[in-house]
């Protein structure tokens, strides 16, 4: 989607601002119909879905899609046991990313009976919770059982139950679902703490496995987890350091280091900036209520470049088209400097406040 929009007069000296209406149209028509270079992305259907309906989500245009539909659609990509017997099997019983991985097949060609995956899970219940779905009508219990086997005896997490990797990214998607469910049989939280504490490398962000080089999106994986397994304070940034199961002064220095003179934040050291990372590492700083240290005025700047002016959205860099990942992470962005008629964020949880708190008690 790297592609340069040339439908855009680059040299207008316009005034920009955040176009909301504008946003949840390009949303709408992800919704509708997905454009032919997400072909090769058709695997994770569900998680371009949780990027559109938690994006009209965070944009308060919910009202747009037709919720009963969504529902049917992520619960008919479960994965059900055949029987007691093959809960021992060591197969996670999750949700499949699309129809093509809950029917894939084998090299003989026969169908294999589970292609569940981590990520897909979070995404299928966080699109659930979205759109108001009482989770507690799923079994939690079977989900957690199953997932718990994936759980590597250094604490960290395949994403599925044979052959697969096994870094930060599936920790997070653990514990969110863990969260998500208000039931942590699923995970041994010791563990995950002990691998997530080893990723922390000598400049105080986290690589997405120990000893790798620090990453926003890993660092983001990291803090969020911690904070979803109740190891970081609401005052992280007021206690001793000694208080911390990580080293929080040197986190909160890489991660500051992060935001650059554009405005924008590099998710590495020496890369270009990226609407990305203004989630990703400034969910961070929100975390630690660090993110007063932000230079709000210019990542607001930075990320109105990557905003597309005909289609809506955002792009990973100025000047391109607009695509899923991008749009959504700049929404986040948006509703973390408290752009108004956007919802608030659970940061840890990677959805609206109303979504993780559910609609129920809003009265929605």
């Amino acid at each position: 989607m790297e592609e340069e929009d040339p439908a855009v007069n680059w040299d207008s000296s316009e005034k920009e601002s955040f176009d909301r209406d504008r946003h949840i149209l390009y949303l709408q028509m992800m919704y509708q119909l997905l454009p032919s270079p997400y072909q090769g992305q058709e695997i994770n259907r569900l998680t371009l879905a949780y990027f559109v309906i938690s994006g009209l989500d965070i944009l308060q245009a919910l009202d747009r899609i037709d919720k009963e539909s969504v529902i049917n659609w992520v619960l008919s990509l479960q994965a059900h046991p055949k029987n007691e017997g093959t809960l021992e099997n060591g197969q996670f019983y999750g949700f499949h990313g699309s129809r093509s991985s809950q029917f894939q097949s084998n090299d003989s060609g026969a169908l294999t009976p589970n292609g569940s995956h981590l990520a897909s899970t979070y995404c299928a219940l966080a699109i659930l919770k979205s759109v108001g779905y009482d989770l507690s009508l799923i079994d939690a219990e079977l989900l957690l059982k199953s997932m718990k086997n994936l759980q590597q005896p250094n604490g960290c997490f395949m994403p599925i139950h044979t052959g697969g990797e096994t870094d930060l990214r599936f920790v997070f998607c653990a514990a969110a679902i863990c969260s998500m469910f208000k039931n942590w049989s699923g995970m041994d939280r010791e563990k995950a703490k002990e691998y997530i504490i080893s990723c922390q490398s000598y400049d105080g962000g986290f690589g997405l496995i120990p000893g790798s080089e620090s990453h926003g999106g890993a660092t983001y994986c990291a803090v969020a987890s911690l904070k979803l397994m109740g190891f970081i304070d609401e005052d992280a940034l007021s206690k001793p350091a000694r208080c911390h199961c990580i080293n929080v002064p040197l986190l909160l220095e890489w991660s500051l280091q992060k935001q650059a003179v554009d405005g924008g934040f590099q998710g590495r050291s020496n890369k270009p900036t990226d609407t990305c990372y203004a989630f990703w590492i400034g969910g961070v700083l929100r975390i630690l209520r660090a993110d007063k240290f932000i230079n709000k005025k210019a990542l607001r700047e930075f990320l109105l470049t990557c905003q597309s002016k005909v289609y809506g959205g955002f792009s990973k860099f100025p000047r391109l088209l607009p695509d899923i990942y991008h749009s959504y992470y700049g929404f986040c962005a948006f509703s973390l400097l408290k752009e108004p008629a956007l919802n608030s964020l659970s940061v840890e949880l990677g959805l609206t406040n109303v979504a993780a708190i559910g609609l129920q008690s809003f009265g929605l």
